[in-house]
């Protein structure tokens, strides 16, 4: 979502690095640039003027105006300035310092994604925690509201198995349902009760003194909004409001992947004085991340995000399934049905463009593919021949032949061609599985020599040079 914003930041920083040694016209100037660069991207005017003005009375001074790397020393301010303006170094960790069950409340408006979220922080508190979740729904406004927390509530006990929803009875009112869930904590000996109170529309008094009553009743650990972050500075006064009417101790940002300017997440610690706490990015109860600010303005500068890129991969791969599959590719043993269980690993790490944004150096890549996206759905469509084919069929490809590529076509709803270009893949897939097999990890790189590598990958998935649904290397 900070994509605009880091192509822009960069620019000015890059163009500061030519220069040499800088003057205070230079900063001036690159100071201009990172204004408009800041409030095209949605960020507050008043965090706009506080953050340039940081910046450049840091930058002119006379030790970085005569230092031997001017331009490196003003990226260093402009990171740090990014840092505070997003809250601080370091994460702001929930608090679940209090006797059990700690409450947890959950407030903002309808839309924002409350009841999905309360679903991932119980994973997440059950899972890496090893709490005991009770999850409870004060929503009576919104149809089945209850219910779809009671199904994410499933979704997640099956996976830690630690996680319960409040037994529903229906003419309840919102404060009757806390007060059912506070005392069933107590009893069942639960260690966090979540809140998911109602949404409105818009803000509204009688909002307000519903979540006031509830707060009053239950005295929460934590009051944690949940905002849109799609919804740009709306969030940030909707985190306003709810503030100065409630009080919150944290905000959670949904939808973090989409394609909203990032100017909230800059504006709502300087503005709302409350920190982001946690972040969301997609639908999967897995995608909540703890906010880090320091690894945010990493992203925007372009320096990337490597930390938050191999916690990722630790907290979402199958690492057994991995070396599984690594040993096959090496033994040149590679089949059809490992295949399908990377590309299902690579769905776990989330969408290819935020992968790229994590890894350094990925925003001029990103920038040569302009306003394409990455086209993965290619995947769906390999996974769906593959689906279509028989065990034996799976595991010696060669077997296939037209009869047989006829049958798959029609089971997985793709023609002949399609079929032909996944078997093509494959076969030099193999054939590159077993030069390595040969010639070792080291022989290969020489061989490869500018091969392209990711450039390769880019012309496969729509980027330059080549076409949206192209041929995607195998992972």
């Amino acid at each position: 979502m900070f994509d605009q914003l880091s192509g822009k930041m960069s620019g000015v920083l890059e163009g500061l690095s030519k220069n040499g040694k800088l003057s205070e016209a230079d900063v001036t100037e690159a100071m201009r640039e990172v204004r408009l660069a800041m409030l095209e991207a949605d960020v507050a005017l008043p965090v706009v003027r506080d953050f340039v003005n940081k910046v450049r009375e840091r930058s002119v001074g006379q030790e970085v105006l005569e230092s031997v790397s001017p331009g490196q020393a003003v990226a260093k301010i402009v990171n740090d300035a990014l840092i505070d303006a997003l809250g601080g170094a370091g994460a702001v960790p929930l608090n679940l310092s209090a006797n059990p069950p700690v409450p947890v409340l959950m407030v903002g408006l309808q839309g924002s994604g409350k009841t999905t979220t309360s679903g991932k922080i119980a994973l997440r508190l059950s899972g890496r925690e090893s709490k005991k979740v009770l999850l409870a729904s004060l929503d009576v406004q919104r149809p089945a509201a209850q219910l779809q927390l009671q199904q994410l509530a499933e979704r997640v006990n099956a996976k830690t198995g630690r996680v319960q929803a409040l037994p529903i009875i229906a003419g309840q009112s919102p404060v009757q349902i806390a007060k059912r869930a506070l005392e069933t904590g107590r009893l069942e000996g639960y260690d966090v009760v979540i809140l998911d109170t109602a949404g409105r529309l818009s803000i509204d008094e009688a909002l307000m003194d519903e979540v006031r009553e509830i707060r009053t009743l239950t005295k929460p650990a934590e009051t944690l909004l949940v905002v849109d972050a799609m919804t740009g500075q709306d969030a940030v006064n909707t985190a306003k409001a709810f503030n100065e009417a409630v009080g919150i101790t944290g905000v959670v940002m949904s939808r973090m992947d989409g394609d909203a300017r990032g100017g909230a997440a800059l504006s709502m610690k300087a503005i709302t004085g409350a920190p982001i706490k946690l972040t969301g990015s997609g639908e999967n109860l897995e995608a909540l991340e703890e906010f880090h600010p320091e690894r945010v303005a990493g992203r925007i500068l372009g320096l990337g995000d490597v930390a938050g890129l191999v916690e990722r991969a630790a907290e979402t791969l199958d690492h057994e399934e991995g070396e599984r599959v690594a040993k096959k590719m090496l033994a040149g043993k590679f089949d059809l049905d490992d295949y399908v269980s990377q590309i299902n690993q690579i769905n776990r790490m989330g969408s290819i463009s935020g992968i790229l944004g994590m890894m350094p150096g990925m925003g001029k890549i990103k920038d040569m593919l302009g306003d394409k996206e990455l086209d993965t759905s290619i995947f769906k469509r390999h996974k769906a021949i593959i689906s279509s084919m028989t065990k034996q069929e799976r595991k010696t490809p060669e077997i296939i032949k037209a009869s047989r590529k006829k049958r798959i076509a029609a089971g997985s709803g793709t023609t002949v061609p399609e079929i032909n270009r996944l078997l093509k893949q494959f076969n030099d897939m193999s054939t590159m599985m077993k030069r390595i097999s040969k010639m070792g990890l080291g022989g290969l790189m020489r061989g490869m020599g500018g091969a392209g590598g990711l450039a390769d990958l880019m012309k496969g998935m729509g980027g330059p040079g080549g076409k949206p649904g192209g041929r995607p290397p195998f992972v």
